[in-house]
């Protein structure tokens, strides 16, 4: 069973890294990307919080090194993994783990890089209001996104959901 965990994840990071090109939008300092959203809420129901959250932190290590993302990746895309998987593992509910997601990334993960990551290490800063707008955007579609690929996923027989 871990070896079909470590693929799973794997397979994860790389949609994850391969589609940021095509999927990165720069507004301001930040460089949202819905595919990492995506990718949050399939790895958080399917792996549960804790791979959903080092799954975001490999995708986000391998973006900034390519330069297809930005500081501002970690606690937009850990947070919201997190929070997704967390949501999903207590209420064994698809679409509360999505919200999780979207208020971990879009409420949480703005907060978090508006308050401490621009300013402190990026040495730059931007309006709080404005990258909740742009991180919720961002992850709303992600998610949606991640929704309809957990459902292929299940139609498919390579998801097994516990009842919603």
């Amino acid at each position: 069973m871990e070896t079909r965990i470590i693929a799973r994840s794997v397979i994860l990071v790389a949609i994850g890294v391969a589609i940021s090109p095509f999927t990165s939008i720069p507004i301001g300092i930040a460089k949202i990307n819905p595919a990492q959203h995506f990718v949050n809420v399939i790895a958080a129901i399917l792996l549960g919080p804790w791979w959903a959250t080092g799954i975001a932190l490999i995708i986000g290590i391998i973006r900034n090194g390519l330069g297809t993302g930005t500081l501002l990746a970690f606690p937009g895309g850990m947070i919201g993994a997190l929070f997704a998987g967390l949501a999903y593992r207590y209420s064994r509910n698809i679409y509360l783990g999505a919200l999780g997601e979207v208020i971990g990334t879009g409420l949480l993960g703005a907060i978090m890089s508006a308050l401490i990551v621009a300013p402190v290490f990026m040495g730059k800063t931007m309006a709080l209001g404005a990258l909740i707008i742009a991180f919720s955007g961002s992850t709303i579609v992600g998610a949606i996104i991640g929704l309809f690929g957990i459902k292929l996923l299940e139609r498919a027989g390579l998801a097994k959901l516990k009842p919603e």
